[in-house]
């Protein structure tokens, strides 16, 4: 197994940590956690990187890497609705639409076809990842005492982060239609 494919399964690992680390009562649990995101964000920045220089990209990277990003961010999403960091409506938008859009892939696939990623989808990963950092870095902050919760500062960026999470759904929602609508061939030839 090759260095860029290593890295991805480590973002696996780091993945289930920080879902425990996020979910636990430990003293700087929630710094600890976003430490671990930022550095699983950096494995996949450098799988990628790593796969490309070295040319090592591996059908095993390229089914577990976009396989292994949406597990991170559906399972930093799903960890942040107990949190009252984001509502369950916009969570289980989130999950659907990259559960959907992976089944359109496998469909095509199945077909012999190759459904690449788009420009689109990978802003919206942007938007989901920042929409994720911002109430991760809020949440380590509180627990650092660099802010209060009962401040108006902590209720104005609460109130931010709840129209981030409206942005991050609206391009989610609209990604996935486009690129479904896009891609409608695939399931039109199943019937």
């Amino acid at each position: 197994m090759n260095w860029a494919n290593r890295l991805t399964l480590s973002r696996l690992v780091l993945t289930i940590a920080f879902v425990i680390t996020l979910n636990s009562a430990w003293a700087y649990a929630r710094t600890a956690a976003l430490i671990l995101f930022i550095i699983a964000g950096v494995t996949d920045y450098l799988d990628g990187e790593i796969a490309r220089h070295y040319g090592v990209i591996t059908n095993f990277g390229k089914l577990m890497d976009p396989l292994v990003d949406k597990v991170m961010i559906a399972a930093a999403f799903i960890s942040l609705v107990p949190l009252k960091a984001v509502p369950t409506w916009a969570a289980i938008i989130v999950v659907a639409r990259d559960f959907l859009i992976t089944g359109l892939r496998l469909l095509a696939s199945s077909n012999g076809q190759v459904l690449p990623a788009e420009q689109l989808g990978k802003h919206k990963t942007s938007w989901q990842i920042t929409t994720v950092l911002f109430f991760l870095l809020l949440l380590a902050a509180s627990e650092l005492h660099y802010v209060h919760s009962g401040t108006l500062w902590w209720s104005r960026a609460w109130t931010g982060g709840k129209a981030l999470v409206w942005i991050t759904v609206a391009l989610t929602l609209y990604s996935g239609l486009a690129y479904a609508w896009k891609h409608r061939a695939v399931v039109a030839t199943e019937r």
